[in-house]
């Protein structure tokens, strides 16, 4: 399966060096990340963060290369096949906060509700004194 892969990957890249264009080249006009255009060249989808971006991916280039991706899609489905096992380098789903903006201001609405309610009862009790209701 590897040399299948390699096979796609080999037309990608000879195509990308006839055209004379570097990776860079290709990853500022396609917005494809340099890594994934490797893994396609290589023939590594396991690069890739899903089969569905892998196949946006070999698409987008192939258009680009003025390639048919339609059909390098449909005739290369083991190039889209998921690795037996992903490794994940770090904790996907965890409930660890990331540099929220408003992280360290989120008493201040609860302290503005309480000012509020405060001089809506200080209001309250003076104008009961006022009109002699206290």
């Amino acid at each position: 399966m590897e040399r299948q892969n390699g096979a796609m990957g080999e037309l990608f890249r000879r195509r990308r060096s006839e055209l004379n264009l570097s990776l860079k080249e290709v990853e500022n006009a396609t917005s494809i990340r340099m890594s994934y255009l490797q893994g396609i060249e290589e023939g590594r989808v396991g690069t890739m963060i899903s089969p569905v971006y892998a196949k946006g991916f070999v698409k987008q280039y192939a258009q680009f290369l003025n390639l048919d991706g339609e059909t390098l899609v449909q005739e290369n489905p083991h190039f889209f096949r998921l690795p037996d096992k992903q490794e994940f380098s770090y904790g996907i789903g965890t409930l660890e906060v990331r540099g929220s903006p408003s992280g360290g201001i989120k008493w201040l609405p609860n302290l503005l509700w309480i000012g509020g309610i405060g001089v809506v009862v200080l209001a309250a009790w003076y104008f009961a004194r006022y009109l002699g209701v206290l």
